[in-house]
């Protein structure tokens, strides 16, 4: 296993390299999506409508941020689980998405769509939502205000530890460790 030292405008030309397993301190930016956001995101593109930011080459994190605190750039932001974004992800992947940030397995028309698009799935630690937002240094509500912590938010990323759980290459660390 490796470690690296990446900026999420590097998944793209770098994702061949990465591989499950893999430790990444990930800086750059990010856009969280959940649920309700990722249902609104799939009407904008059924209907032609703009984006609240492009897809090709972005990051998406699943969570959904608590309140943010006094003096802090975002509350506890731990990840979702990525199940339940399963539906869109081969979609946004096709559209250009490079990487999603969750917790969990995906399903195989995921990791298909992972391994056609050159993308990357990582994972964060669950349960550690606290200690993550130390490593967010900005925090900008960008869409979908009305759905509260599950709105889309534009966040920067310092240093953010992940692991690659899928990547384009077939590996896969839910099969691996099974």
């Amino acid at each position: 296993m490796a470690e690296y030292t990446l900026n999420t405008s590097e998944i793209k030309d770098f994702a061949k390299q990465l591989r499950a397993g893999d430790r990444v301190l990930l800086s750059g930016t990010v856009y969280t999506s959940r649920d309700a956001a990722h249902k609104r995101i799939k009407s904008l593109i059924d209907s032609g409508k703009e984006l609240p930011y492009d897809l090709s080459g972005a990051v998406i994190y699943y969570a959904g941020p608590t309140p943010t605190p006094e003096g802090l750039a975002i509350g506890s932001c731990g990840p979702t689980t990525s199940g339940r974004m399963d539906k869109f992800a081969p979609e946004f992947l096709d559209l250009g998405l490079s990487a999603m940030i969750g917790k969990g397995p995906r399903t195989s028309e995921v990791c298909e769509a992972i391994v056609r698009n050159n993308a990357v799935y990582f994972c964060a630690v669950g349960g550690a939502g606290a200690l993550a937002s130390k490593c967010i240094v900005n925090c900008e509500v960008i869409a979908f205000d009305d759905l509260g912590c599950e709105s889309v938010k534009k966040l920067e990323f310092k240093s953010f530890p992940l692991i690659v759980a899928i990547d384009c290459n077939g590996g896969n660390l839910f099969e691996a460790g099974e």
